[in-house]
């Protein structure tokens, strides 16, 4: 049983379980709850976010104990490792774009790159999608929650939009 504990997945889900409960702890430390005049406390998504990441890992440390002697299946498969590596090299792209072109403009470019180039979905999927989650998002973060994304270089062309919703 002890064994089972020192597994690679298992370690990880523990790793995982203890970084949740550190940020629920710090997260905690501010309001979690809803205010109606402004919306989720500022720990609320941290802290929730943490609860599911927590609940995963135990799920996986579950499985992990429970699945302890029996074969299983290679988690990593070398003709994996340039998918992997690509999707994390665009990931990354993305993110370095945020601060530059905005938020709504590098999400999308992923997202077309992603499902139409790497996933081979179809233009119409790919276009609803990339037009779609900016909007989406958007309307979330910044109209909902009153929480400003990263516009870079498109932020002229938000201002119309502040003076409709605020």
């Amino acid at each position: 049983m002890v064994r089972a504990f020192l597994k690679a997945d298992s370690l990880i889900a523990l790793g995982l379980m203890a970084l949740a409960i550190y940020f629920m702890v710090h997260a905690a430390r501010l309001p979690i709850g809803w205010d109606a005049a402004r919306g989720p406390g500022g720990g609320a998504f941290p802290f929730w976010l943490s609860l599911i990441i927590f609940l995963a890992a135990g799920g996986i440390l579950v499985r992990s104990v429970l699945l302890e002697g029996r074969p299983k299946q290679d988690f990593f498969d070398r003709d994996m490792l340039p998918s992997v590596i690509g999707v994390t090299v665009a990931l990354a792209v993305t993110i370095a774009l945020m601060p530059v072109i905005g938020t709504y403009l590098a999400l999308p470019l992923f997202m077309v790159w992603y499902l139409r180039f790497f996933g081979r979905n179809g233009w119409l999927l790919t276009a609803i999608l990339a037009l779609a989650t900016p909007v989406v998002l958007f309307f979330f973060f910044e109209v909902a929650l009153r929480i400003l994304l990263p516009k870079g270089l498109t932020e002229p062309l938000f201002i119309p939009l502040y003076r409709t919703f605020f």
